[in-house]
């Protein structure tokens, strides 16, 4: 039984893609049994044989007792008969799913697939594609069957970056398998270091499913948040003084308006809308919370420059600071950050932007938007505050009052300083 051969160190345990996700869940493993880590950059793979995170997620005192084998080489993988899948699922450019990665990864485990071997893919997909995109890949590489020679399962990842307190041990684990054997198999395995334990999916169809739902069910209530932020924008009142009042309700949801980027919530809802397409549907409610959350950052960017120019300034000859470049607060994540088509907006009016981010690489910035990060200055016609970074919650009127022009505009996206600015100009979704 594979579950016997894992815990009794027979077996090792491999995961495939070391980043926010994979190696969270390899050093959990690597705590309880033994683990190979790959992952195909060997940078990575170096600066995480002397304990350093790639992801700024996890301190170093994660990686002490652990059982675990860091490595690129393909040859080190033929030991491990458990191996768990947990590569990035992006978009392109045309919003259409990429599976490079994945089909990538399949086929490196591909090549080393033995008789008796388990494969689990945790990557966020639409369903029917570990069926009917993976498999086929592991099938043709390895020229072994499905089933009969291999088991695969799905267990969706669940993992939330910056978050410390639903991590991967915490998080009951949804799992499924391509039969009962298997099932059984792999969820016994993730119990080895998942506490709650796990919920057994009728189906890997269905695991697959349940994962899509959950980033999109948060896209469409922020979507709804965003639309009526825009509403109540044009009524002139405050949407978070709305939603503080309905939020007595017993049954009201606690959604907030705000930038939908990073590589979940505003990346998965793409890959269900995509099946759907393909099957003859037309998503609509998806669809549309999409578009109202892929145009927020735009919308912020003109309302700035809006009351920028309302202020009696020439908007081809103002300056303005965006605060924060992560897609979400307290976190060095990058990927799909809204903050970016800010920036682009406020350039397109000729405005010189400036940017600062205690928490982002301005090199990183730099190779993926085309901007780098600035040292503070003073003398702007308007401040955004774009991520609720711990580092700006400290900050108050007279701070912002020191690096404003007069009558400058401070732009609030999250409502953080809400109540608390009195002498300024002051706008928040």
């Amino acid at each position: 039984m594979m579950y016997q051969d894992v815990i009794k160190k027979r077996s090792q345990v491999a995961l495939i893609g070391l980043g926010y996700v994979g190696l969270p869940i390899a050093l959990a493993f690597a705590k309880k049994v033994k683990v190979i880590g790959f992952d195909i950059n060997a940078k990575r793979v170096d600066m995480m044989k002397k304990g350093i995170d790639p992801s700024n997620e996890l301190p170093k005192s994660e990686f002490k007792n652990s059982d675990i084998t860091f490595t690129h080489k393909l040859e080190d993988l033929k030991k491990a008969n458990f191996f768990i899948i947990a590569v990035p699922t992006p978009i392109d450019e045309h919003n259409l799913p990429d599976l490079k990665p994945l089909i990538a990864a399949s086929t490196t485990v591909g090549k080393v697939l033995k008789k008796g071997d388990y494969v689990v893919y945790e990557s966020t997909v639409y369903p029917g594609c570990t069926e009917e995109d993976c498999i086929p890949v592991l099938e043709k590489v390895s020229g072994l069957k499905y089933i009969k020679d291999f088991k695969v399962g799905y267990s969706p990842e669940r993992i939330n970056p910056g978050d410390k307190e639903h991590t991967i041990t915490k998080i009951l684990k949804v799992v499924s398998g391509c039969d009962k054997e298997s099932l059984e198999n792999i969820s016994k395995v993730y119990e080895i270091i998942v506490e709650p334990g796990t919920h057994k999916a009728s189906s890997i169809k269905v695991a697959e499913a349940a994962k899509i739902i959950e980033n999109t069910q948060r896209d469409v209530n922020i979507a709804l948040m965003n639309e009526l932020s825009i509403i109540f924008n044009k009524m002139g009142i405050n949407t978070y003084d709305v939603l503080e009042a309905a939020g007595t309700k017993w049954n009201f949801l606690k959604f907030s308006p705000g930038l939908v980027g990073g590589h979940c919530i505003g990346v998965d809802p793409y890959y269900l809308t995509y099946k759907a397409e393909s099957l003859g549907y037309h998503a609509r409610v998806i669809n549309s919370g999409r578009y109202v959350n892929d145009s927020m950052g735009f919308y912020v960017a003109k309302t700035c420059v809006k009351k920028i120019i309302a202020g009696g300034k020439n908007i081809s000859k103002s300056k303005v600071l965006v605060m924060g470049a992560t897609f979400k607060e307290d976190v060095s994540d990058i990927r799909n950050s809204k903050v970016a088509d800010i920036v682009k907006e406020l350039k397109s009016f000729g405005v010189k932007v400036e940017i600062v981010d205690p928490h982002a690489d301005s090199d990183e910035l730099k190779h993926e938007y085309g901007f780098g990060l600035n040292k503070l200055g003073k003398g702007y016609d308007g401040v955004i505050v774009a991520v609720n970074h711990k580092e700006y919650k400290a900050l108050d009127e007279k701070f912002y009052k020191s690096i404003l022009s007069s009558h400058g505009v401070l732009v609030d996206i999250k409502g953080m300083y809400k109540g608390k600015i009195k002498g300024l100009t002051y706008w928040s979704l």
